[in-house]
């Protein structure tokens, strides 16, 4: 999972660490009504990391899960804490399956560095 350490990120930030075009950053703001994004001055959308973990959700349930955006909706009204748990549930496992993976992939190497001796 990406560390969010900054106090507002830029769409373009946002849209690179969600893997999603801007494009459906602003649909998805226009039909969430629990999304609001700061703006600075010149207009431009600043998200809060707190944004960035509700898009992460929203993107968990409309890409992973296969739900429509008005399906979205109405999960996230019914059962918001357990999506939630859920969603971190699976990041966590992902990171464990890369964590597993790289540590396989330096096991091999170690091994092929073994025989080459």
């Amino acid at each position: 999972m990406d560390e969010l350490d900054k106090k507002y990120y830029r769409i373009a930030d946002v849209s690179a660490i969600l893997g999603l075009p801007a494009s459906t950053l602003r649909f998805w703001e226009k039909e969430f009504g629990s999304l609001h994004p700061k703006r600075n001055a010149g207009g431009q959308r600043l998200y809060t990391p707190s944004d960035i973990e509700k898009l992460r959700v929203i993107r968990f349930l409309i890409k992973d899960k296969g739900l429509t955006i008005e399906g979205a909706r109405e999960h996230l009204r019914s059962s918001m804490q357990n999506v939630d748990k859920t969603h971190r549930v699976i990041s966590r496992l992902g990171d464990i399956r890369r964590r597993i993976n790289s540590l396989i992939d330096a096991l091999d190497e170690r091994q092929r560095q073994s025989r080459r001796n």
